[in-house]
Order: structure tokens, then sequence, then C-alpha cells
């Protein structure tokens, strides 16, 4: 068996990472389109967003050239700043939404819970790797819930039910290709299924109103059930060809409320129709598959557990928000990765595709 300690990166995904970005700032752009403006008026989140991508590609590359294993070696230290700046979160952070998730940093916000989604599943694979010879035991798989409870907690009393619900699937996605036992991951989701009433007193009025105009989108159509309604409407007048760019109606018309962010991909489904929404989801497709192929490929447990976890974010966040703007699931409030405006979480989604390219270049053969 040779192993490779320099291969050259995997340039279908790093290609198909490159086009998801480059393509998010064009829908961009177009969500924010004002015609009465003119042509030669570009909203300024078109232009930090671009600013966003410029740096997450350059984060992405030293990444990808950097061992993965030395980045693993710094995983609790990272882990516990974001901690830090969660908690300083609660206190300085700035309030959008009756939420506070945003630490200002000159002329931009950074949200700390989208960079936590990424060092969670490195110091997952830190605590797993160390205590491989421990693989199936009980102690690994309570010893990475406690690890997880912290973040989830923090992030969920922000409130950001849907970012704190995303830590779960990476847990469970690193926990079995690690080797631990299924009957664990069992018997922790039958808790979780019983302690739903529980969970349900805890959650926030508007969080239940999402919850209930998903089962009865009629039953605010003016509130909680508008966006959803508006966003059917947007993707279902597309047809096949989509209505063509800057000319999506529920978008320029100003019907569809947060289409720049979590409902996104209503914009695409409008102006690129049901073809240009098969074509973004090919790329994600081709992301995840080279994602998987890594994993398989992997011969350490650190790369093993990197590259579930990071397929398993951008998947669970891709099928959960395209989910949501046709209605097949609650709104949440998860962008679609790398496409919806928000810098936090394009940097953090590039990020993890640099890791998932730096232990494909450390593969065997």
């Amino acid at each position: 068996m040779m192993y490779i300690a320099k291969r050259r990166p995997d340039m279908v995904l790093l290609v198909a990472v490159l086009l998801i970005a480059i393509a998010g700032i064009f829908f961009l752009y177009s969500a924010t389109y004002d015609k009465e403006a003119g042509g030669g008026s570009i909203d300024p989140k078109v232009f930090k967003q671009a600013i966003w991508v410029g740096v997450g590609v350059v984060l992405m590359l030293l990444v990808a050239n950097t061992d993965y294993l030395k980045i693993v070696d710094m995983a609790y230290i990272l882990y516990l700043l974001n901690l830090l700046a969660l908690v300083l979160l609660l206190v300085f952070g700035g309030e959008r939404y009756g939420a506070r998730r945003w630490l200002s940093v000159g002329p931009f916000s950074v949200q700390p819970s989208e960079f936590m989604k990424v060092i969670a599943i490195l110091v997952l694979a830190n605590f797993l790797g160390q205590r491989k010879d421990r693989t199936g035991s009980l102690s690994n798989f309570a010893g990475s819930i406690m690890i997880i409870i912290p973040a989830a907690f923090l992030i969920f009393i922000q409130p950001d039910l849907g970012t704190a619900l995303v830590l779960v699937p990476i847990l469970f996605s690193i926990l079995l290709v690690c080797g631990e036992r299924i009957k664990y991951l069992g018997i922790c989701i039958g808790a979780g299924l019983l302690s739903l009433p529980v969970f349900w007193s805890l959650l926030k009025d508007y969080q239940r109103s999402r919850l209930m105009v998903f089962i009865k989108p009629d039953l605010d159509p003016l509130g909680a059930g508008y966006t959803i309604i508006q966003s059917k409407i947007a993707i279902g007048s597309g047809g096949f060809f989509g209505k063509g760019w800057l000319n999506g109606t529920q978008s320029y018309l100003k019907f569809l409320p947060e289409r720049h962010t979590d409902f996104i991909f209503s914009v695409v489904g409008e102006e690129w129709g049901f073809l240009g929404a098969v074509i973004l989801l090919g790329l994600y497709a081709i992301l995840l598959a080279r994602g998987i192929s890594i994993m398989t490929n992997a011969d350490d447990v650190y790369g093993k557990a990197i590259a579930a976890g990071v397929v398993t974010l951008i998947a669970f966040q891709v099928f959960v928000n395209i989910s949501m703007t046709i209605g097949l699931m609650p709104v949440v409030g998860l962008p679609l990765p790398a496409i919806s405006y928000g810098g936090s979480n394009t940097v953090a989604t590039l990020i993890g595709a640099g890791l998932l390219l730096s232990v494909g270049r450390k593969a065997h053969r």
C-alpha cells in the first residue's frame, strides 16, 4: 500500500465548489436587483458577498495545502475560542429579528455559529481519532455527545434552532464512520423522540408558528405562512426553462421575503426554472460524490471523520433549505451553502471544502 503525502488536489471537487460560489454571486445580484434604480445599480450586499467568496477561496486553498492532521491538532483550541465567541455574542452581539447571532467587525458581521459547524467536525475527529482503541465503547459515544452539547446549547438560546440541529446529523455521521455502535444511536434517537414535548415547550412562539404553518400553510397566509406560499408560487411559475435572469416577478416586485438569504433557491427556480435548479443540484451532487469518495479512500480515522462531517454538513443544509422552499419541511433558517447571502456561511463552507481537498491529497492506493 503506497501513501501519497502531496497528491494533486481533486480538481473535479475544486471546480464544482468554485462554480457554486460564483453562481451564488449571480443569484444574489438577481435577488437584490432593483429595476427602478436601473441596470447600473448594484446592491452593496453583492460586493460584500464577492469579498467573502474571495476570502473563502483563499482560505480553502490554504487549508487544502495544509496537512489536515495539523489542523486537527488545533481543534480543541479552536473549539474553546468559538465557545467564547458564542458566549460573548449573548452579551455584546447585535440583535436582528429577535435573535443575537452576529458580532460586528467593522462594516462586516460575523456569525460564530456558522464556524462552529466546521470546528465541531474537527474536535470530534480529534476526540475519536485519539480514542480509536476504544472504538464502539459507550465512553466514546457519550464523550462525543458531551463535547457537542455546550455548542448546541449556546446556539439554541440565541435562538438559532436550525444551526443547532445541524450538529446532530454531523455527530451521528461521524460516530457511524468511526465505528461506533448503531444501538447507541438508536437509543439516543428514541430518547430524542420521547423528549419532543419538552422540546416543544422550549421553542419560541415564532418557531412554533413556523412548525404549525408547515402542516397547514393557509393557517396564517399573511404571517408565518406568507413566505412559504410566495416561495412555492415563485418556483412553480418558473416552469422548465424559467423566466430568465433578472425577470423573476416574485423577486423584483418584492413579494418574496428573505429572497437573498434562506429563500434564494426560490429565485433560482423562478428565473432559471427546473433546468437551472437541476444544474445547481448537479453541482452539489458532484461535490458530495467526490466527498464520499474521499471519505472512502481516507485510511485514518481523522480523515474519514472530517470527510463524513463535511459531506453531512453540506448535504443536510442543501436538503433542508430546498425542502423548506418548496414546502416539504418547516422553515428553520438554514442557508443554501455558498449560495445564500452571508459571509460566515460562505467562508465556513469553503473551509469545509478545503478540508475535503486536504484529506483527498493524503490518500492510499
